[in-house]
């Protein structure tokens, strides 16, 4: 298998890949991508490019239908980069809370004056702010780094509320008992001192915190946006901070309205900027992609429904990506009995406009059998896995 890597990618997760395997530099020839935060959308898909691996949770760079219908299955790496942005959160809620950034700059400003240490004594009360303990905080989204800021905002002293109507059972395993359970984000608008919003951008999420939120807030509420800048309508923030319904804005995503927007601490996209955090979704990326091509196995993937049927042990394995449509099923197992291979094992799963099947039988895949499933109207691409 060829590799290409479109940005620099952690040696950990290198390290995964079998030794077999080739990086290159030479994206047209490549079977599968392993990628940060390379733009791909403008990119020609090769047309034997089997996965594009994103080293990191947001898919933003990567063309996802034109994957899709290239058959090629695009990964993401959820939870992988979590406590690295979780940690920036729990940062974000003391600057919010205490002027740390304004008294710093106002330290430098000052520092070539010989009475510094008495200029500080007597200035610092122009930076007095507010502990976050005994605070409430509603973390919208209960996700893995919703869940780890809820938790850790527990320890602080917080009164922790949480809102998620699409909780995992895993989250909801780990979340802790503390945490009060919201069934209407309106309640934490109303309720809350702190607001921290942990969502994917979708078109039901964007401009969620809009001017109709900001109405129903708390005057002096802190907002914070680690996830995506487009979840704020930002006109309705702007209007908000200079009325003082909103004190203080900290987001990981600046932009040209916000960067300049008094009352906003604009953090230069620092959620997942640590080694640690590289590495996991290094390491992540590689094992998925690695699983996927050598098994056929589909875990985290954003165009294509997740799928795994383990190693396989019988005599070869088909992967077949396709559209969602009728009578697909039928028409792939036919082309299995009209070859003369008996079905061991099998596995369909679907996701919106596209479909995954993975087919193990008894006997070597010969290529007749790999033609006659590619003629099939709707099927994209046909995978001889063993």
């Amino acid at each position: 298998m060829k590799i290409s890597t479109l940005n620099p990618i952690a040696q950990v997760g290198l390290n995964q890949l079998p030794e077999t395997y080739e990086i290159t530099d030479d994206f047209a020839s490549c079977d599968a991508v392993l990628v940060r935060s390379a733009k791909m959308h403008d990119m020609e898909l090769p047309g034997q490019l089997l996965a594009v691996a994103r080293a990191g949770a947001g898919v933003n760079n990567i063309p996802l239908d034109k994957c899709a219908e290239n058959g090629t299955v695009v990964f993401n790496t959820p939870g992988a980069n979590a406590n690295g942005v979780k940690e920036l959160a729990i940062a974000a809620l003391i600057l919010g809370s205490r002027d740390i950034v304004g008294g710093v700059n106002w330290v430098k400003s000052i520092s070539g004056d010989p009475d510094v240490a008495k200029a500080v004594e007597k200035g610092k009360k122009a930076f007095v702010g507010t502990e976050i303990k005994g605070k409430k905080l509603g973390v919208i989204g209960l996700g893995a780094i919703g869940v780890g800021v809820a938790n850790a905002c527990t320890q602080l002293g917080m009164d922790v509320y949480g809102y998620d109507p699409f909780i995992s059972v895993k989250s909801a395993w780990n979340l802790s008992k503390d945490i009060k359970h919201i069934t209407d984000v309106n309640d934490i608008y109303k309720e809350c001192d702190y607001i921290t919003v942990h969502v994917p951008l979708m078109d039901s999420t964007r401009k969620m915190i809009n001017a109709e939120a900001f109405e129903q807030m708390k005057d002096g509420v802190i907002i914070l946006n680690l996830a995506r800048d487009t979840l704020v309508d930002e006109d309705a923030l702007e209007q908000a901070l200079k009325a003082g319904k909103v004190r203080k804005y900290v987001t990981d995503f600046p932009n040209q309205k916000t960067a300049n927007m008094d009352g906003v601490l604009a953090i230069p996209h620092l959620g997942a900027s640590t080694r640690e955090s590289e590495d996991n979704c290094a390491e992540m990326a590689a094992e998925e992609l690695v699983d996927f091509l050598e098994n056929g196995n589909i875990t985290h993937s954003v165009n294509y429904p997740d799928c795994s049927m383990g190693v396989c042990e019988s005599g070869g394995r088909i992967a077949v990506c396709h559209g969602n449509r009728p009578h697909m099923l039928s028409q792939l197992t036919n082309a299995c009995s009209d070859s003369d291979y008996n079905i061991e094992h099998l596995m369909n799963k679907s996701k919106g406009n596209w479909a995954y099947t993975l087919i193990d039988v008894d006997n070597e895949v010969k290529s007749d059998l790999i033609e006659k499933m590619s003629s099939i109207e709707g099927v994209v691409r046909v995978r001889k896995v063993k």
